[in-house]
């Protein structure tokens, strides 16, 4: 929707609004009648008090009239009262119409394109722009109101006691207007532009929230922030254009609130000169400086703030274009919270040797915090190279963690973790990802493209290095994943995440880390949703890989597989077969236990 077309619509949805509600308009415009009334006897009331009363050497006719003018003041804050009462019968419809619609927008995308859920625009939209239009609009209907009535009464209150006044007063008020009016529609432009990079920049950071911790992992940080460092400096260059364009209009303001009292004070020779009277000056300037001039400076202060933000927010409300990128704009990323390494590594890594180890802890220890427990104590571990290695543990013990801290994601808090005899956590600005390992969470990386895309997310990006159609059909043949191929229709099928199952998508994440080139292989939960016989045939496979698997098991099955168990308990951790373990840990009997018991339902 264009500009034009925009403001047409919103003109249209505001007609319709305000004419659903001439009731409630005509409250507003009776309260604000006596406003007006209030305003004309202020000022009328002080020159009639000079010129006829202490003037004129009769104070009790001066004190009646500034009595007169106090009555004033009671009518107008009575008034303000039942202004307040109107505006919420106003305002508070406007913002449940514009919640109502942000549902429906955000329903109607989703339909149009299920495999994008609504992201933190869509929310923004619903909250915060919602908020901002009401109050917005309840801002601009108090001083529209308000300016209109107090003008109505200052007018006529000078007009009544000299219609010379008006000659003076009237024209640099205008003037002043004028400027401050030609600035609405580029400040509207630019914060409509604002709006719309608030809402990519929402998107995106959400987007990236929820992949942190392994964009950390596979070193994908400076990808990822030269996704959201472009949408940030375009807010910044529009918070520079929306200061340039204040600024202006604070000028405009200056000159419609300051120039009319300049030029009655220049003129007031000349007034004098032509009868008239002190008294009526007093009133003139009354009129100005307590009512007119304050008016005017909150609407036009509202009209630049709120009213251009009220529009632009408005223009979103109104606009029924399908989702998708806006004209001109770059498409949006796509959603794989890391990206494919730079740097394959020299070589597969070879068969079962002493050094160095996989994966090694020295004395390790870790607490989320200064005062916490530890999660791990001066934990000792080797990982030998090509070993398959699972860990058991209660929930929140620390099998996450100990994943972590392999992936470089955390420093140990004591002691050393060492990955191919070097350090786990990378110095800060390593360029490209880790060619160590690869971690897969229980979240699956899988992200709108192709299965070729999918499969491949881990593996070299070069023509030369990248896996052929055979290789890739191997690991779908080892994985099982024939079924799942045929139905997304192939190689080149674009998947979209939100359509698959929580299985499938750990299922096709699972046959990616299978070709990544990676020698340590990190699973932390990675098979949670995939059914037993599923899980063992995608275990069994990524134990047959070249190189070095550590699996956070969660069922007695997996466990048996692995030629190690790594027992977690918090006090202290245990490793052996599975054979063996039970007789050495009665956490683990239980654990045992508590997996082989029949279910029941």
């Amino acid at each position: 929707m264009n500009e034009h077309a925009a403001r047409q619509g919103v003109a249209t949805e505001g007609r319709r609004f305000l004419r659903a509600r001439t009731t409630v308009l005509a409250r507003l415009a009776a309260w604000s009648l006596l406003e007006a009334a209030h305003t004309f006897l202020g000022g009328y009331g002080v020159a009639r008090a000079l010129d006829d009363g202490f003037l004129a050497g009769s104070p009790t006719t001066g004190l009646a009239w500034l009595a007169a003018a106090a009555v004033g003041a009671l009518l107008g804050g009575r008034a303000l009262r039942g202004v307040f009462d109107a505006l919420a019968d106003l305002v508070e419809p406007l913002r449940d119409g514009l919640v109502r619609r942000a549902v429906r927008q955000a329903l109607d995308r989703a339909l149009a394109d299920p495999a994008r859920a609504p992201g933190s625009g869509a929310v923004s939209r619903l909250t915060q722009q919602t908020e901002m239009a009401r109050d917005s609009f309840a801002g601009l209907v108090l001083t529209a109101r308000s300016f209109v009535f107090t003008a109505v009464g200052a007018v006529a209150g000078m007009a009544a006691l000299a219609p010379v006044l008006l000659l003076v007063v009237l024209p640099p008020l205008l003037l002043g207007a004028a400027g401050f009016l030609a600035t609405l529609r580029p400040l509207a432009a630019v914060q409509r532009s604002s709006l719309d990079t608030d809402e990519a920049l929402s998107d995106r950071v959400g987007d990236l929230a929820h992949a942190l911790r392994d964009i950390v992992a596979c070193g994908a940080a400076p990808t990822a922030g030269a996704r959201v460092e472009p949408l940030i400096a375009a807010q910044e260059a529009l918070a520079r254009r929306t200061a340039r364009w204040a600024a202006l209009r604070t000028l405009a303001l200056g000159a419609a609130g300051r120039l009319p009292v300049v030029a009655l004070l220049a003129a007031t020779p000349w007034l004098l000169a032509r009868g008239v009277t002190a008294g009526t000056l007093a009133g003139a300037f009354t009129y100005l400086v307590t009512a007119l001039l304050p008016a005017l400076a909150a609407l036009m202060t509202a009209l630049g703030s709120a009213g251009t933000r009220l529009l632009v927010v408005l223009e979103r409300f109104c606009d029924p274009a399908p989702p998708g990128p806006a004209p001109g704009a770059a498409p949006a990323p796509p959603e794989p919270p890391a990206t494919p390494p730079a740097t394959p590594p020299t070589g597969p890594p070879g068969p079962r040797t002493a050094a160095p180890a996989a994966a090694e802890l020295r004395g390790v220890t870790f607490a989320y915090g200064p005062g916490a427990t530890p999660v791990l104590d001066r934990l000792d571990l080797v990982v030998r190279p090509g070993e398959h290695l699972a860990v058991v543990g209660p929930s929140g013990i620390g099998k996450s963690t100990l994943t972590a801290l392999l992936a470089g994601l955390l420093p140990p808090g004591e002691g050393s973790v060492l990955v191919a005899g070097a350090p786990a956590r990378r110095p800060t600005g390593a360029p490209g990802p880790d060619p160590r390992r690869t971690l897969l969470p229980q979240q699956a990386y899988v992200f709108t493209g192709t299965v070729r895309e999918n499969l491949t997310l881990f593996c070299p990006t070069t023509e030369t290095a990248a896996p052929d159609d055979a290789r890739l059909l191997r690991a779908v043949d080892a994985l099982g994943l024939h079924d799942l191929l045929e139905r997304l229709g192939g190689l080149d099928a674009e998947v979209s995440p939100r359509l698959l199952s929580r299985g499938e998508g750990q299922h096709l994440a699972l046959a990616a880390a299978y070709l990544s080139p990676a020698p340590l292989l990190l699973l932390d939960e990675a098979t949670c949703h995939l059914d037993p016989q599923t899980e063992e045939r995608a275990e069994r496979a990524l134990a047959d890989r070249p190189g070095t698997l550590v699996v956070v098991a969660h069922r007695v099955s997996s466990a048996a597989r692995a030629d190690r168990v790594l027992v977690l308990d918090g006090a202290r951790a245990v490793c052996g077969t599975h054979t063996e373990l039970p007789y050495r840990s009665a956490l683990y009997r239980d654990l045992v236990g508590h997996w082989a018991a029949p279910t029941t339902g």
